[in-house]
């Protein structure tokens, strides 16, 4: 017998849910399965459809790149550019996401023990990789770079992200690496073969009878202990004063600068922290301090817990002599990721004991004074020696 399509059909559908009703438990499972669908709840389902909309044009990106390129597109390094392009839409030049590679080498670089030129720089509103400081006789040093050189390439690369470019100086010792720097408008390019780099962070000597120097370059995991034998030494040799000097220095950790800012001041705030919402915390100081007269130096490439511990010795009293600071007055927290990468963020803002604000102003010192030129006489050391 001949059956018409369409009374067929209405057929097939009125057998098909006349075997629902008497099995549901297979509706179920063709449902959930033979017929290419899932069941979800509402909750996911909206998550799924968010997730699309947000990411839907990602994933067209992807597809095109991988369907139409004229190589072989490598899925790992398209998925970290994805990674870090979205981080970096921040605006944020402390804010990056870091390979398990880089992040390794910024790991490293945080205990002061890794294996590079001896660089610290860091990047300004416009862009430019500044150096802040150079290690004294490590690789970078013996090419001749100095504080304010602007870092223009590694390897004949140019770099948009700070740990990246960190992580391209960084590498095995005894292998070379080129970088490029700009001095006076004018760059130049050397050669520099990578040694192990134990930084200290930590310098000190007598100025006189009378009045001891410390020099803190950065804020790593060694740095208080470093600062507390150096500030026991200047007073067994008779120290009635001290010259602070935080000049160049880029900043590190703040655990580190809170338990110097200790040894300076009594009981109360060293800085507190504020996220967007609001919530604050507090890094605070115990009892008891050095005896010793205090005046720090600054300079405009200070910056960050260098602007910490000389904000906060400011409120209480302490002269600062040199230049306004770099003003990087925000802090980031570094989470690793399940895969071994991570992402560096920042999470919240810093504030002086007083509440001024650091960040995108810097410090002001009591006693405004420019740098000499080289091999001219230090002018903001002799005006620090001239307060004590």
């Amino acid at each position: 017998m001949e059956i018409k399509k369409k009374k067929f059909i209405i057929y097939l559908i009125t057998a098909f849910l006349g075997g629902c009703l008497v099995t549901g438990g297979a509706a179920a499972l063709v449902y959930n399965g033979a017929l290419g669908y899932v069941r979800v709840d509402a909750d996911d389902y909206k998550t799924l459809t968010d997730t699309y909309e947000r990411y839907g044009k990602a994933e067209q990106l992807y597809r095109t790149l991988e369907e139409n390129y004229y190589q072989e597109t490598n899925e790992e390094d398209i998925m970290t550019g994805l990674y870090k392009g979205m981080v970096s839409g921040l605006g944020d030049p402390y804010s990056s996401y870091m390979t398990e590679d880089e992040y390794a080498s910024w790991k490293a670089s945080a205990t002061g023990e890794y294996s590079g030129v001896g660089i610290t720089f860091s990047q300004d509103d416009e862009g430019n990789f500044t150096v802040v400081s150079v290690e004294e006789g490590a690789p970078a040093d013996e090419g001749g770079l100095k504080a304010g050189d602007i870092i223009k390439k590694v390897n004949g690369r140019e770099y948009d992200d700070m740990e990246v470019m960190a992580n391209a100086m960084r590498g095995e010792e005894g292998t070379d690496v080129e970088v490029t720097y700009s001095r006076d408008g004018r760059e130049r390019t050397v050669t520099l073969t990578r040694e192990k780099i134990e930084q200290t962070s930590v310098a000190w000597e007598m100025l006189n009878d009378d009045t001891g120097y410390i020099k803190i370059s950065s804020f790593i995991s060694g740095t208080a202990d470093e600062f507390h034998e150096a500030l026991e030494a200047v007073e067994k040799k008779g120290a009635d004063s001290l010259v602070l000097d935080l000049r160049d220095n880029g900043g590190g950790l703040v655990d580190a600068c809170v338990e110097i800012a200790d040894e300076f001041l009594d009981e109360g705030t060293v800085t507190y922290l504020e996220d967007r919402n609001g919530e604050r915390i507090d890094y605070n100081a115990e009892d008891g301090r050095t005896d010793l007269k205090t005046v720090v130096l600054v300079n405009e490439n200070s910056a960050s817990a260098s602007e910490i511990l000389a904000a906060a010795l400011q409120d209480n009293g302490t002269a600062l002599v040199g230049e306004t600071t770099y003003g990087k007055g925000v802090v980031q927290s570094t989470v690793e990721l399940d895969d071994g990468t991570a992402l560096k963020l920042t999470i919240m803002q810093y504030f002086s004991p007083k509440g001024r604000t650091i960040n995108e102003k810097g410090i002001t010192p009591d006693y405004e004074v420019k740098a000499g030129g080289e091999g001219e006489e230090d002018s903001q050391l002799e005006k620090a020696l001239s307060l004590l």
